[in-house]
């Protein structure tokens, strides 16, 4: 997400209001609750209820019999309870009874909310309802596994929006836009070949990354279809999941069993879960859940009073303050132990503190060793935390097996993020190689590397393959295909292809984790827009019928992901293996060349020469003595090897890989 999402909640009408600061005491004095039963515990003959709201004077629970309409049925005061906590308890089954937290400040009593640990709401998250979660377990939910991962250097990531994947009238499932296309197998486009779920099993990714499911609020789920559209990264409620992918957003359990289903279906086909979380800021600022309980705590503020904006969306939060740093452990590990997601994408994730995010990190891995953390290391406008605390992409060696981005080698394969006409190195802007080989050894230190020439930074970043995801694009700015027609208006379009077919040959075929954009393998389109993020669903649906059109690309890119798991050697696990096994070729502007030798990480290949040659013109390559054979060409993996003793042509805008034998 990026700094252009602030148009979005511009419709605040709290948006640069100043936070009502309540009480005179640093927040730092502020009591922390060490207990792990924050919010509401159903029990078969008991409900119990703790809220942190140090200073309140008042802790009220209003009872309602549906999560909207209606007046409050019942009203129970909290008493104070420990390190700032307020208590209750109520005896009986109370399953399916909607509540609403209020506190009283200064003789008066703020908005109702649900409250931060909220976890099964009604419709637009209003209202939280109290849940008995085995309710909402789809059959044999108990015996849903994590697919088998070896390492984190086997990851390969494909980004998608829920409602994108199904929409289409064309996407051949039938639940669309929701959370149970996803469960809908064998499903065809418009010409019989495959889609969705089945889709993404034959492709090959190992981890779909989902955009922002939990409730967020810019979305009215009360209208029923069709909603406007958003991405999602203004969250409302963090641990309950958003209810226009549900069928039934009025009930509270339908959302939370059908994203079960959902996440146990891709389990099913081999595909782990990753959901993007936004804690870096929220959806509204004053009339927050958390600000309504603990007014201003949450939040970091300029010396002026006002709310700070480093997410560029209204406010920041303060991950510094040890019950915001609790509240994200806690919310990770429901997603982790409820809905049995495998790991997180962090949204704007310089804004949280390194002492945090490596917090995160262990308490994680101790609950799944196998987790995969990674996340935008960058804010969206200043902090008045100092960098050197924050978990930027020049800090990443401070952070504890959490990766991030590399905006040096996206920009560097196809030009400036936000510029239509910037041209990368496979577009034909000089200059880049330095920057395509800093991504080939993901961001770490090698000697063969100008750090002085490469976008963005002057020296490594990374110190472990593991921590660096490479890519060119993802749901933020134009697509693939949509960048290089905007960015070279005279190309044919077999020059379009090509030059796509190389942006990410040179993703997959670098050491790191590679992460790809749903539907690029067939060339998505969203028809040049630059930000998406409320266009209509003509513009962000994924038009499967794009997949006949290019028949020849959907089938390039599963070979590019089987070429990359046959060979460990482009998933090398250090820094210094890549440093002893990688080595770079002399080679003309607009190429790069290097092998990977000596069975790299156990590969059956005793040497692998790449070369991506990303000029108009054929480029003779030489791999060295010995005997050779082209194993990756313009049309993927060859069937039957090409046997090269001297040297081989590089056709224009393509890559080659070459095995010795």
């Amino acid at each position: 997400m990026r700094f252009y999402m602030i148009l979005l909640f511009m419709t605040s009408l709290t948006f640069f209001s100043c936070p009502r600061l309540l009480q005179d005491r640093p927040f730092d004095e502020y009591p922390v609750y060490s207990g792990s039963d924050l919010g509401v515990y159903w029990h078969p003959e008991y409900t119990s209820f703790r809220v942190y709201a140090p200073y309140a004077s008042a802790v009220v629970v209003n009872f309602y019999d549906s999560g909207n309409g209606g007046s409050v049925k019942e009203k129970v005061k909290l008493k104070k309870g420990q390190e700032g906590t307020w208590v209750t308890t109520i005896h009986g089954d109370h399953h399916g009874v909607y509540y609403t937290f209020q506190t009283k400040y200064q003789g008066k009593w703020l908005a109702e909310t649900p409250g931060i640990y909220a976890k099964a709401v009604g419709v637009n998250g209003n209202r939280a309802m109290i849940t008995d979660f085995s309710r909402t377990n789809p059959p044999n939910w108990h015996m849903d596994k994590s697919p088998r991962m070896l390492s984190k250097n086997d990851v390969i990531l494909y980004e998608v929006q829920i409602r994108d994947f199904s929409i289409a009238d064309n996407s051949g499932m039938k639940n669309k836009g929701l959370y149970l296309a996803f469960t809908e197998e064998n499903t065809v486009n418009t010409y019989g070949l495959t889609t969705g779920i089945s889709h993404l099993k034959a492709l090959g990714i190992t981890h779909l990354h989902l955009l922002p499911a939990f409730d967020f609020r810019s979305i009215d789920e009360s209208t029923g279809p069709p909603m406007p559209y958003n991405w999602g990264y203004d969250p409302l409620n963090y641990n309950a999941p958003e209810g226009s992918f549900a069928s039934n957003p009025f009930c509270a359990e339908t959302r939370i069993r059908e994203f079960k289903q959902m996440v146990q279906a891709l389990h099913k086909q081999g595909i782990r879960v990753i959901l993007d979380v936004v804690y870096n800021h929220t959806g509204y600022t004053e009339n927050s859940a958390f600000n309504l309980l603990v007014p201003g705590y949450y939040y970091r503020h300029t010396p002026s009073g006002e709310w700070s904006n480093a997410s560029a969306c209204g406010n920041e939060t303060a991950s510094e303050r040890p019950m915001m740093q609790k509240f994200m452990i806690e919310s990770l590990l429901w997603w982790m132990q409820e809905y049995h997601i495998d790991g997180f994408r962090f949204d704007l994730m310089g804004i949280h503190t390194l002492e945090t995010m490596n917090a995160i990190s262990r308490v994680l891995h101790q609950h799944n060793p196998s987790v995969f953390l990674y996340g935008e290391g960058w804010t969206a406008g200043s902090s008045p935390l100092p960098d050197s605390l924050l978990a930027l992409k020049v800090n990443t060696p401070k952070l504890d097996c959490i990766a991030v981005f590399s905006d040096d080698l996206r920009d560097g394969i196809k030009g400036h993020w936000n510029s239509e006409t910037d041209r990368g190195f496979i577009s034909g802007a000089s200059g880049m190689e330095e920057s395509i080989k800093f991504g080939v050894v993901a961001s770490c230190l090698h000697p063969q590397v100008n750090y002085r020439k490469v976008l963005y930074t002057d020296g490594p970043w990374s110190d472990d393959p593991a921590k660096t995801i490479n890519y060119v694009t993802c749901h933020d700015n134009h697509t693939l295909a949509d960048k290089l027609l905007l960015s070279c208006p005279t190309a044919s379009p077999d020059e379009i292809k090509a030059m796509h077919k190389l942006a990410n040959t040179i993703v997959m075929t670098s050491q790191g984790v590679p992460f790809l954009h749903a539907g690029v393998e067939f060339m998505r389109s969203k028809q040049g827009i630059h930000n998406s993020f409320e266009s209509p669903d003509s513009i962000n649906r994924i038009h499967w019928d794009l997949k006949s059109e290019n028949r020849d690309m959907v089938s390039y890119y599963r070979d590019l992901i089987e070429f990359r798991k046959m060979h460990p050697a482009f998933k090398m696990p250090s820094a210094e293996m890549i440093r002893s096994h990688l080595h770079f070729f002399p080679s003309p502007p607009g190429v790069v060349s290097y092998v990977i030798s000596g069975n790299a990480n156990g590969d059956s290949a005793p040497n692998l020469a790449v070369i991506y040659n990303a000029t108009r013109k054929s480029v003779p390559f030489s791999p060295g003595n010995g005997t050779w054979q082209v194993v990756f060409d313009k049309n993927g993996i060859l069937k039957v090897p090409l046997m090269t003793q001297v040297k081989v042509l590089v056709p224009p805008l393509s890559a080659l890989v070459l095995e010795e034998l």
